[in-house]
């Protein structure tokens, strides 16, 4: 019985010394640089709100905030490499729609898009514009269905890549207008706007940091945009619901994850971090500027638009009857 009871006693001092180590590992979070993977080239709006919200990090905490692209795949490879990540807070990962469209698509990711990852916090959301090059004689929605009713597959859509919400935008519209476009899937930005510009595609959703200027300056046409208000920068171009196609709701949104197991006190550290951030005057019209808007939540809220979102993007996909292997 003594034995037993000194074994007893040694295991509960042990366990107390490692809960206050553990506890002291949070409380003293963040004690070195940590690692921001963008699952993406870079370019395009992610590198750049990666580093804005990498440089307050840095700025809030005095510990360096690196911003690391790891693009392919997706966002397969940079969401892997997350996963990879010792759960400390120290690797963290930016994500959008395509986090959770990717499951729907991909039967056999090295990863459980759900159980794998620790919500942390949105960052922001944003409206898509549909824009065609000038060459396409449609001014408005409705002569542009009625357009793509007269040539079924003849009018291309790019987008950056299969299965993202830009794709699945697309693809809604076909279903919702009743006409058939076809998917040229792009692996950047940057060669999309070349193309559409230079006529080799004809139309494209895409986010309005990338569009505005080349609508601004003529070089595209803009069609309509998604979302429930227009565009301070594009006051002109009508909501889908103005231009007579009620319902047509795809936003692309950007949030940050963690690897799962990451400890709730650090998790919690992060999310009001980048809440403070988000509601920062500078921050707010830098994002505003890239046609973006800040949207503040906490790890619940992220998880629950994660949930949402999902179960949209399954409608679309099945309706689409849309399908991608490994």
């Amino acid at each position: 019985m003594k034995f037993s009871t000194a074994v007893a006693r040694i295991v509960t001092a042990v366990v107390l010394i490692a809960g206050a180590g553990f506890a002291t590992a949070q409380q003293a979070y963040p004690a070195k640089p940590i690692r921001f993977i963008v699952p993406y080239p870079p370019g395009g709006a992610t590198t750049p709100l990666a580093r804005i919200v990498g440089q307050k990090l840095t700025e809030s905490w005095g510990q360096t905030v690196i911003v690391d692209n790891r693009g392919g795949g997706n966002t397969i490879v940079g969401s892997e490499a997350l996963v990879k990540s010792p759960p400390d807070g120290y690797s963290i990962l930016l994500v959008s729609n395509t986090h959770v469209i990717n499951p729907l698509l991909y039967p056999h990711l090295p990863y459980d898009a759900v159980k794998d990852f620790a919500p942390v916090a949105t960052l922001t959301g944003t409206e898509l514009i549909l824009a065609v090059n000038p060459q396409v004689p449609a001014n408005n929605l409705q002569e542009f269905i009625a357009l793509a009713k007269s040539k079924p597959g003849q009018l291309n859509y790019a987008s950056s890549g299969s299965g993202g919400a830009i794709h699945l935008a697309a693809e809604l519209l076909n279903i919702m207008a009743g006409i058939k476009m076809t998917h040229i899937p792009y692996k950047g930005g940057g060669a999309i706007m070349s193309d559409l510009i230079g006529g080799q595609v004809q139309l494209a959703f895409n986010l309005p940091i990338n569009l505005v200027p080349h609508i601004k300056s003529g070089r595209l046409k803009a069609i309509a945009i998604t979302g429930a208000v227009r565009l301070p920068a594009l006051p002109q171009v009508p909501t889908f619901t103005e231009a007579g196609l009620s319902g047509f709701e795809v936003k692309a949104w950007y949030g940050v994850l963690a690897p799962a197991g990451t400890p709730n006190g650090i998790i919690d550290k992060l999310s009001a971090e980048i809440a403070k951030i988000l509601a920062m005057p500078d921050i707010n019209e830098k994002l505003v500027s890239q046609g973006m808007g800040p949207v503040i939540s906490t790890p619940e809220q992220f998880a629950a638009l994660m949930k949402a979102e999902a179960a949209k993007y399954a409608r679309i996909i099945k309706a689409a009857n849309i399908k991608l292997e490994n």
